[in-house]
């Protein structure tokens, strides 16, 4: 079985533009969330989000490209082009058949899909541009990444909304280990406009709270739901004698072990057991040949519900046992809100970098612990520590739960 490592890494973060600049926002614990600024949020029970401000898509996009995809194409054809510098990595200098494309989405061209929506409606059909019939899909961003780079490896977009960036991420390891050298992976989200807020709202775990610092509090006495936030990460995956063979300048982590599993309970509650989660995470283990004790640092899924949050520390209470409130626990997305499908694409960006930074980032917004939530969450400030092994936890709407681990690589 091919070794699978990550060698380059590109971030559109609320927090930061870019990825030295959002691993500085977290080092300094410093919050994205703010009332929403793209429209009035004043009709809507939600006004608090995590916008991407730092961003400027004509540094990547080209004019003609804009006109005919949505904002969330555009962080990850931004993000693709930074992973692909961070890894010295330019498709054209290799087969074209043998590297791929594989993102995640949970929702596609909102922002595009209304404007064109409301065309309709306001002016009649032959008002609608020709480029909604492509702009709003789910497969936008990975068609428009492998037109621009010349990428005709099998490519694909994973639709398992917040655990859809660790489920990319499986799937291109999984094509590496079919015949492919490469493949540009990850997940990006835009989520805010009134359109896509309507329905986020119709989950019913939104925050309503008008005070960012009263919002999104996952695993707190005071959690009141989650706060939405837009952007995520792509990243390049290779097989490592490729990496190897090209003369790679990093590599960040290995992709040690992958579980995925599905509550099959109902179609938005989640099963209130948490055993399928627990299995996700055991698998994910099983795979990386490792025992719990030996995880380093959990990232967490960190819902911000308390029925949600309550589920995942109960799973990993049943996985780690004593040892579960000794392993460090954090939740950087605290400062960026739940990007959905970008989500656990900038979790895996952000161990990658912890793992080699030597550092855990933050979480912030835990005061009190939740009876039943109490792990050994790293609060506050950034805690150094070397990292062997990283858990990540990510859980989508609908039941599907996935865990992954990041090992470091030592050759």
């Amino acid at each position: 079985m091919s070794r699978i490592v990550i060698t380059g890494i590109g971030v559109v973060a609320p927090n930061g533009g870019n990825a030295k600049r959002y691993w500085a926002a977290l080092q300094e614990g410093r919050s994205a969330i703010k009332r929403i600024r793209r429209f009035d949020p004043s009709p809507y029970a939600t006004q608090l989000a995590a916008e991407v401000e730092d961003f400027e898509p004509d540094e990547f996009v080209p004019k003609q490209i804009q006109v005919q995809t949505d904002r969330w194409t555009w962080m990850a054809l931004a993000a693709g082009q930074m992973a692909m510098d961070d890894a010295s990595f330019n498709p054209a200098d290799y087969d074209p058949f043998r590297t791929s494309v594989v993102t995640a989405s949970s929702s596609g061209g909102n922002e595009f899909g209304q404007r064109e929506i409301q065309s309709l409606w306001s002016k009649g059909p032959i008002f609608v541009g020709a480029y909604q019939s492509i702009a709003w899909f789910y497969a936008a961003s990975t068609g428009q990444i492998s037109i621009k780079h010349g990428v005709k490896g099998p490519n694909g977009v994973v639709v398992t909304e917040g655990a859809g960036g660790l489920d990319a991420l499986q799937h291109s390891r999984r094509t590496i280990r079919r015949g492919v050298d490469a493949v540009i992976c990850g997940g990006t989200e835009a989520p805010i406009c009134p359109y896509a807020l309507v329905c986020q709202m119709r989950n019913g775990m939104l925050s309503t709270a008008t005070d960012p610092d009263e919002a999104y509090r996952p695993f707190d006495v005071r959690a009141n739901g989650y706060v939405p936030g837009e952007g995520g990460a792509m990243m390049i995956v290779e097989r490592l004698e490729h990496a190897q063979q090209r003369g790679v300048p990093q590599i960040y982590a290995e992709i040690a072990g992958y579980g995925a599993t599905h509550d099959a309970y109902h179609p938005s509650k989640p099963a209130p057991d948490g055993r399928q989660l627990a299995r996700a995470i055991r698998l994910a283990l099983r795979e990386s040949a490792i025992q719990p004790a030996e995880v380093d640092v959990i990232f967490l899924d960190a819902m911000g519900t308390p029925d949600h949050d309550l589920l995942e520390a109960q799973a990993i209470r049943e996985v780690f046992g004593e040892h579960a409130t000794q392993v460090p626990a954090t939740a950087p997305k605290t400062m960026v809100g739940r990007l959905y499908s970008g989500g656990a694409a900038l979790d895996v960006a952000t161990a990658s970098m912890a793992i080699r930074s030597k550092c855990i980032p933050p979480t912030i917004n835990i005061e009190q612990p939740r009876k039943g939530c109490e792990l050994d969450f790293v609060i506050g400030k950034s805690k150094a520590r070397e990292i062997n092994h990283a858990l990540l936890i990510a859980r989508g709407f609908g039941g599907f739960n996935s865990a992954m681990v990041l090992k470091r690589f030592t050759g």
